[in-house]
């Protein structure tokens, strides 16, 4: 059975789609089956993975799907029975769509900006996860090089009780380009420092996985 990662933050601009996107391609590098989804309204990542097609062999197997409304728990049951991990990308706010993402995760991944309105937008996705009573944990994406508000971000998810998972992705534009090319920045800039954070990340997941 598949584990099922809902990568949820009420907060727009918050990274998700690309967080999503790179996650999955960086299990798959690993070696796992690995589905896709995205239920954003949006629609990053369908754009994303129509770029992917044109990459060839750069770009590692992954199965993708854009289900909404009535398809999506249908989807979810499939895709769990066929692969290893279900990364999916959901809605920027409490619409049904992110609710039945929700209930059915395994682990609801948040990720956020170190930043005051981010912290903030967190409270909606994380009293979700504590109605469907499923784990919950952030990841902070774009952080600054230097910077004291980390610190103090993490303390704060820390007193609501939500862990923040080690490995941090940085504000580094490789992230950007690799996903204007449909790529993850494990497969366009493997040698990278963004490629190793990203690496780091996946390596926690399964190790969430096997828990």
């Amino acid at each position: 059975m598949a584990f099922v990662v809902a990568v949820a933050q009420q907060k727009g601009g918050a990274g998700k789609s690309t967080v999503a996107a790179n996650l999955a391609a960086a299990l798959a590098a690993e070696g796992h089956r690995v589905a896709l989804l995205d239920t954003d309204p949006q629609q990053s990542l369908v754009r994303w993975h129509q770029e992917r097609q044109k990459q060839g062999a750069r770009a590692r197997p992954l199965s993708f799907d854009s289900p909404s409304g009535w398809r999506v728990p249908g989807a979810l049951d499939r895709l769990r029975r066929d692969q290893d991990f279900v990364i999916v990308d959901t809605p920027p706010h409490a619409e049904t769509e992110a609710k039945q993402v929700i209930r059915a995760a395994d682990l609801v991944l948040m990720p956020m900006q170190p930043s005051p309105a981010d912290f903030w937008a967190s409270e909606a996705t994380v009293k979700l996860a504590i109605e469907a009573r499923r784990r919950v944990a952030a990841v902070l994406n774009r952080v600054p090089a230097q910077g004291r508000l980390r610190e103090s971000i993490i303390a704060a998810l820390g007193e609501r009780g939500v862990p923040v998972l080690e490995p941090t992705l940085g504000n580094r534009v490789q992230f950007a380009t690799a996903f204007l090319d449909g790529l993850a920045v494990n497969e366009a800039a493997p040698r990278s420092p963004a490629a190793a954070e990203l690496r780091a990340l996946a390596s926690v997941i399964t190790a969430m996985a096997k828990e």
